[in-house]
């Protein structure tokens, strides 16, 4: 029987990266998917390749950081498949980056308005949903970045995703006893087009050097965090709550 088998689940930043295979292999795995982003023309796609596949998917385009669209992809998920089984809030930036004294108050806002307030407005209406079903499980992409290691010029960015890692473990506690598990998902370096080696102008000694962080001396694919996700989304992970699940290959540990 497929892991997630009669859910439903929402997934955000699913246009691209880590979201986008998540959401295939969700689908994949039996679940209903609404899907969430900026970007509507790659949602689109993606939603064809899944109903392509023989899978059920909808979704909404739309700036996270505002409350009205996570209203309305729940809205979206109980009006399509009925109520709401799961949500992988994986929708994130690196944001404004720099040394504390150039920072901007305007980007330190807006890096934990996208990863951190948006990640608040989408527990707040996909909670009661999941109460309503009788529980459900939330996970939150955070980072071992703010976490088990800091870089320079990545305050504002570290300071988001450690923030997520408190309002998972509150979460947790709040929802537990309604059968509502809350977990943040910490992936190390992957190879998406957000990623830092991939950015415009960067060097193949960038690469390197982020490769070499890792015990595993590479960069996790995509599809490799999504079944981490899945993990969590899955009953297999029915007595795991409040926890930060490093998926690093181990840049945690590593000092070689």
């Amino acid at each position: 029987m497929s892991r997630l088998e009669g859910k439903v689940a929402i997934v955000t930043g699913a246009s691209s990266g880590i979201g986008r295979a998540a959401a295939s292999l969700f689908a994949r795995e039996g679940a209903k998917i609404v899907i969430a982003a900026r970007r509507g023309e790659a949602l689109e796609q993606l939603v064809g390749e899944i109903i392509e596949e023989g899978g059920e998917a909808a979704m909404l385009a739309g700036d996270l950081r505002d409350e009205s669209p996570n209203k309305a992809l729940v809205d979206l998920a109980l009006g399509r498949f009925g109520g709401l089984d799961i949500a992988f809030n994986n929708a994130g930036a690196l944001g404004a980056m720099g040394e504390i004294s150039s920072l901007s108050l305007e980007g330190w806002r807006e890096t934990l308005d996208t990863n951190l307030t948006g990640a608040f407005l989408a527990a707040k209406h996909q909670a009661p949903a999941m109460l309503a079903r009788g529980g459900g499980s939330l996970v939150f992409t955070s980072s071992f970045v703010g976490h088990t290691a800091g870089f320079p010029g990545m305050a504002a960015y570290a300071a988001s995703k450690a923030g997520l890692i408190g309002l998972v473990q509150s979460l947790a506690v709040e929802l537990g006893a309604h059968g509502v598990r809350v977990n943040a998902l910490l992936p190390g370096g992957t190879d998406t087009p957000a990623n830092v080696a991939n950015l415009p102008g960067a060097s193949p000694e960038t690469r390197g050097f982020i490769e070499g962080l890792h015990a595993l001396k590479r960069m996790a694919q995509p599809a490799e965090i999504a079944e981490a996700a899945l993990y969590l989304a899955s009953d297999a992970a029915s007595f795991i709550t409040g926890t930060a699940l490093l998926v690093d290959g181990g840049v945690s540990i590593s000092r070689t």
